[in-house]
């Protein structure tokens, strides 16, 4: 599956998809418009070590909800990230079964090596 789970209001997200110049086959999600759902972000957990990886800590609800001042769960973690879109870091990227999570420069240059290799 190739597939990346995307903001179309997000300036970054937009460069990184740009940047990334994404094969004809691949399925762009807006998670605004198109929620996640708990399959999904399943098989995103099932690429990585844990939700947390897949939560943003820099969203603007995380300080609102005085989440940084909880001991939150890898549970909690997959519940926020399934209540507001704002909670998934962005963009995740799946490349066939390698999954790439976030902005970081290293994260992007990695998904361009796994895309065109």
């Amino acid at each position: 599956m190739n597939k990346i789970y995307h903001l179309s209001t997000c300036n970054t997200c937009s460069r990184i998809i740009n940047e990334l110049q994404l094969p004809e086959d691949f399925t762009l999600q807006d998670i605004k418009t198109e929620p996640i759902t708990e399959a999904q972000l399943e098989a995103m957990r099932n690429l990585t070590d844990s939700y947390e990886s897949l939560f943003s800590k820099r969203a603007r609800l995380y300080k609102e909800l005085g989440l940084k001042d909880k001991t939150l769960t890898d549970d909690d973690y997959k519940n926020y990230i399934l209540e507001h879109y704002t909670f998934l870091k962005r963009p995740v990227l799946i490349v066939d079964e390698q999954i790439f999570i976030g902005n970081a420069k290293k994260t992007v240059e990695a998904a361009k090596a796994a895309l065109h290799g």
